[in-house]
């Protein structure tokens, strides 16, 4: 009987942070992405919109979804799990509907985008970096999320 109370206060222990040990290397990994594909993108739709407005337009809106996932992936706040989640899930399809379409249509593509064929000027980072967020968000959700 003593051990069946012991295991229940070991339950109820406070999980650790989503943003400590490996959460803080996905953390940052989401920042570095955030800041290059951000400003990427700022920089070629100011300075050549007109040459691949649909790949440049692309890279800032990846940009602003790392950002958004950087920032919901390190807050603690009630809904910071759930907006996390979306952000990540969009990243992953964005990705992949973005690097199927750069293969099958060239054309639209006229120059890369972060998403293009699934991220290789990133080193495919951007493909394998959400698998690797959602099977955190996964790993690390809340009784409430279960």
């Amino acid at each position: 009987m003593l051990q069946a109370a012991e295991a229940r206060s070991a339950d109820k222990s406070p999980k650790p942070s989503r943003s400590t040990g490996l959460g803080r290397v996905i953390i940052a990994v989401y920042g570095i992405l955030a800041l290059a594909a951000t400003v990427r993108g700022v920089y070629q739709i100011l300075s050549k919109f007109d040459e691949a407005p649909v790949a440049y337009t692309l890279s800032l809106i990846s940009g602003l979804i790392y950002l958004l996932a950087t920032f919901s992936l390190s807050s603690a706040k009630p809904k910071a799990w759930l907006l996390s989640l979306w952000a990540v899930s969009i990243e992953l399809v964005g990705v992949i509907v973005v690097g199927i379409l750069s293969l099958t249509h060239p054309e639209i593509f006229a120059h890369p985008s972060v998403w293009s064929g699934f991220g290789q000027g990133y080193g495919y980072i951007p493909l394998v970096l959400p698998i690797v967020g959602l099977w955190w968000l996964y790993r690390n959700r809340s009784e409430r999320h279960a």
